[in-house]
């Protein structure tokens, strides 16, 4: 299956799914294909054939960005060089979730999460530490009873009945020896924090000097900037002093068929994740451009408080290019 055809079924599984789906970000660098909401869920969403081609400088940006946008990144692929991925099996590269198409199927249409995930040294399952500690006292099974049957040491029988994860192997035996599940699924939205590797949050990249003057303005005015360098808007922005977070998408460059491209899809990412988007540039011919307001960089530089360019961006996108 090509690349094209494999972001085109996924599209079509997440709008089937319920979600709303932004437009493909189809420019390079990207560090996601697509943004997509469902109820109070948003996710970033990059979609490869190989996940070896997955590199950190990609994952760490995506990280990122789901702090900024609170978004989960997720990766969706179909193998790696040596094998493909294994259907209800939760992965994880540089940090970000990633699961095969039949996977993403199961969690997002028919809303099962998927039960194991993968981390150094094999397949690995959550168990509830609760239900493993009753069923084990209604049997009046001692801790070295238990640990007999699994053939492992008593102590890590307490550390499962305190929250560490078993193997597969374990968590099968388990299920065999009471009969019931003792496991609980990997809630790659909420729980991806708990199994994932324990990487700190990426450090944020260096501003371009072409952007420098741009990020001072939006400091002054009041908002925290984040620099990005594989999005396609060089900014995000949040005002902390508004009530609800008060996020903007900010573009710059010269005004032409580039920024075209990108003006479209950073006002569908917006739509998605609920962000405002804006694009300086030097001069500008009209007030928006593909639903992205048009600032130019004399205005930018004349605005004071925040609300100047919250009101300026308002008007702007909401007239037609």
């Amino acid at each position: 299956m090509s690349r094209s055809a494999l972001v085109g079924n996924i599209i079509a599984m997440l709008e089937d799914a319920g979600f709303l789906v932004s437009d493909r970000c189809a420019i390079r660098p990207k560090s996601f294909d697509i943004a997509a909401r469902r109820g109070e869920d948003t996710i970033l969403v990059k979609i490869l054939g190989n996940i070896d081609a997955f590199d950190g400088l990609t994952g760490a940006e995506m990280r990122r960005l789901g702090e900024y946008l609170e978004a989960t990144p997720l990766v969706i692929g179909l193998r790696t060089r040596d094998e493909e991925l294994k259907p209800g099996v939760v992965y994880f590269r540089h940090g970000v979730p990633v699961f095969s198409p039949n996977t993403a199927m199961d969690y997002f249409v028919e809303e099962v999460p998927p039960l194991i995930y993968a981390a150094p040294g094999g397949l690995y399952v959550n168990i509830d530490s609760d239900i493993l500690a009753d069923a084990r006292e209604e049997r009046d099974w001692s801790l070295g009873k238990l640990a007999n049957e699994l053939g492992v040491s008593r102590r890590t029988v307490s550390k499962y009945e305190n929250g560490m994860d078993a193997s597969v192997e374990v968590a099968a035996t388990l299920d065999d020896l009471f009969e019931e599940p003792l496991t609980s699924p990997v809630n790659v939205l909420e729980e991806s924090e708990d199994v994932r590797e324990d990487d700190s949050m990426p450090d944020e990249p260096e501003v371009d000097p072409d952007d420098e003057q741009l990020v001072t303005v939006l400091t002054r005015v009041g908002f925290d900037v984040h620099p990005t360098n594989r999005a396609p808007f060089k900014t995000v922005s949040e005002d902390e002093d508004e009530a609800e977070a008060d996020r903007m998408l900010t573009g710059h460059s010269k005004l032409n068929e580039a920024a075209r491209k990108r003006a479209r899809i950073m006002a569908s990412v917006g739509r998605v994740t609920g962000a405002r988007s804006v694009y300086v540039v030097e001069r500008a011919t009209r007030e928006s451009l593909e639903g992205t307001a048009l600032v130019e960089e004399s205005e930018m530089d004349d605005i004071e408080v925040a609300e100047e360019l919250r009101e300026l961006i308002r008007e702007r996108s909401e007239k037609p290019a």
